[in-house]
């Protein structure tokens, strides 16, 4: 793999909010950063002064947030496998994916028609089984759900660029960022947007994080067309062109980033989702999780 210069800082960021469980899938929308806490099953909506609200309690975990059309909240609930719609301070089930997802629901997109993409694990992480290829599904407006793409590993982190022609995926354990043609809702074929090494040879999850060279979790995109990435294995945030050179790289000071949004009121905050564990339990115990805030300069662009 050619190895490309960065410009690399120590971590600069201020602390929006912390004592959480453990914070994903930042979402910034109508002037507040909605997030997933796992362990105390709700949703936040967050102001800029850090004041949260509880605007959903999902028991299933939940994980993947995106908005309809309607401004109402899908929700995927990670380990029933389903996906919830808040409206009007209710929730209601919008689809049943647990045919179709093999494991853990995970992050998603909604796009501008109110179509979900949604993500999911692909085998039981936490239960220490071998990764294996899963799907990523697509979930029409009206709940009717379909596989769109195939063999991937670990989809996680999605967006949609502003012309709506083109889906960048974050395949967490295949050391990349991949893209496809989308059309009425309908995929292309896979071409890897950013190779970042080789996919691995092994199925031991802790053994291919340990050797990535970037496992992108959660990310989004600038209006430069440069994703920002949260890599898992390596403690820092990344700006990625198409091609995979590392534009940006910001440590993050012991913690470990799960997640990235851009946004505030110029769209040049970026909001990091982090924490020092991912065990469950430990996570849950201790509520040492934060939502961490930078300034950047090039600001947000498409979906999320």
């Amino acid at each position: 793999m050619t190895r490309h210069k960065t410009h690399k800082k120590t971590s600069l960021f201020s602390t929006l909010i912390s004592g959480l469980s453990f914070t994903e899938c930042p979402r910034w929308h109508d002037g507040r950063l909605f997030v997933s806490d796992y362990f105390t099953h709700r949703v936040l909506a967050i102001s800029r002064d850090g004041v949260a609200e509880t605007v959903a309690h999902v028991p299933g975990q939940p994980a993947g947030l995106g908005f309809m059309p309607d401004n109402s909240l899908l929700i995927s609930s990670m380990k029933d496998r389903k996906l919830l719609r808040l409206a009007g301070g209710s929730l209601t089930l919008h689809a049943d994916l647990s045919a179709l997802a093999p494991g853990r629901l995970n992050e998603m997109l909604v796009d501008h028609d109110g179509r979900a993409w949604v993500g999911n694990f692909g085998f039981d992480l936490h239960g220490g089984a071998p990764a294996r290829p899963t799907a990523l599904i697509c979930v029409e407006p009206n709940g009717a759900a379909r596989i769109a793409a195939k063999d991937l590993g670990f989809p996680n982190g999605t967006v949609l660029t502003p012309d709506r022609s083109t889906l960048i995926l974050a395949e967490t354990l295949m050391n990349r960022l991949s893209a496809f043609p989308v059309s009425n809702g309908v995929l292309g074929e896979r071409r890897t947007w950013a190779s970042f090494g080789d996919p691995p040879s092994s199925t031991d999850v802790w053994e291919i994080l340990t050797k990535a060279e970037v496992a992108a979790d959660g990310i989004c995109l600038d209006a430069e067309g440069a994703v920002w990435l949260a890599d898992v294995a390596h403690g820092r945030v990344l700006r990625v062109a198409e091609g995979g050179k590392i534009l940006h790289e910001i440590a993050m000071d012991g913690l470990l980033p799960f997640a990235c949004m851009l946004g505030g009121d110029h769209g040049r905050t970026l909001f990091v989702c982090a924490a020092p564990t991912y065990d469950e339990v430990e996570a849950a115990a201790n509520h040492q999780a934060v939502v961490l805030m930078t300034e950047v300069d090039v600001p947000h662009a498409g979906l999320p």
